[in-house]
C-alpha cells in the first residue's frame, strides 16, 4: 500500500497547529520569546514538533518531548541540545544516519530506515507532561506509526529512550490489540520486549522487538547512567535485527 504526501503533510499540519493543551501552549511559547542568552539572536519553533526520519522506516525512535532549547528552538525531533548529540552519533555509528550531528532543520541530516517521534510534541514544564496531556498527544503518535508501517513490509523494531516513553508505547501497543507478555515487562536500560502483531490490517502487522534504552538527557549522560557504549549497543542490537530479518 502507498501511502501519499497529502496524509503525512495533512498529519503534521494538524501537529503543528495543535493548541489543545493551554499549559504547553504557554510554556513552550513563553520560551520561544524568552529565549536562553546563547540562543538570543534565533527564531525559535515554539509550536508542536512532527517526527522526522524514513518515511518507510523500520525502526521508530520514540522519545519524551520536545526540549525547551532543542526541538522547541530548532523544529525538528532531538535536534540542538546533548540529548541528540548523544543519539544521532549512536544513529550514524550504527549506518542509520548520514552525519553524527543535528544542529537545525538545514544541516543536511538524513535518517535512512530510522524515524524518530516522541510521545508529546510540545515542551513540557520540567518535562514532566500531565496524564491528559499525555493523552491528547497520543493520536499523533498512533498516526504516524500508522502510516509508516502501511508505506512498508511493516515495523521491524522500536526503541523508547526512557520509562516514560517505554510505558506509554506498550500502552498503545496493547491497546491496539499487539500481543504485550504479561505481567508488564518492567523497564531497564537493554530490555528487549517481543511484540506479536494487532488483529486485523493495523500497526503492528508483524511481530516487531522493542528496545528499551535510557534517555540521552544530560542527568543520565554526565552522571555515567548512560554511556556512549550503552546506547551504541542498543542500536548495533536494532542493527543485527533488522539485517536478520531482511528478506522476510
Amino acid at each position: 500500500m502507498r501511502v501519499g504526501r497529502t496524509a503525512w503533510e495533512r498529519l503534521e499540519h494538524q501537529i503543528v497547529a495543535c493548541r489543545a493543551c493551554p499549559r504547553l501552549v504557554e510554556h513552550r511559547e513563553r520560551v520561544a520569546r524568552e529565549k536562553r542568552k546563547a540562543f538570543a539572536h534565533e527564531q525559535y519553533w515554539g509550536r508542536p514538533v512532527p517526527g522526522f526520519g524514513d518515511r518507510g522506516a523500520s525502526l521508530v525512535i520514540v522519545g519524551l518531548a520536545p526540549a525547551a532549547h532543542g526541538a522547541n528552538r530548532t523544529g525538528r525531533m532531538f535536534t540542538g541540545d546533548r540529548s541528540g548529540d548523544w543519539l544521532y552519533r549512536a544513529l550514524h555509528e550504527a549506518g542509520f544516519a548520514n552525519q553524527p550531528q543535528s544542529t537545525g532543520r538545514d544541516d543536511g541530516l538524513v535518517l535512512t530506515d530510522a524515524f524518530i517521534t516522541a510521545v508529546n510534541r510540545c515542551a513540557p514544564p520540567g518535562n514532566k507532561p500531565t496524564p491528559t496531556e499525555r493523552d491528547a498527544c497520543r493520536p499523533f503518535l498512533e498516526r504516524e506509526l500508522d502510516l509508516i508501517d502501511a508505506a512498508t513490509a511493516g515495523i521491524r523494531a522500536l526503541v523508547t529512550l526512557g520509562q516514560f516513553a517505554f510505558d506509554q508505547t506498550l500502552r498503545v501497543l496493547r491497546d491496539r490489540g499487539a500481543t504485550v507478555p504479561r505481567p508488564k515487562p518492567r523497564f531497564g536500560h537493554g530490555v528487549e520486549v517481543t511484540i506479536g502483531p494487532a488483529p486485523g490490517d493495523s500497526f503492528p502487522r508483524r511481530e516487531l522487538l522493542l528496545i528499551a534504552s535510557y534517555h540521552p538527557s544530560q542527568q543520565n549522560t554526565f552522571t555515567g547512567k548512560l554511556t556512549r557504549e550503552m546506547l551504541a549497543g542498543v542500536m548495533a542490537r536494532v542493527r543485527r535485527h533488522l539485517e536478520s530479518h531482511r528478506d522476510e
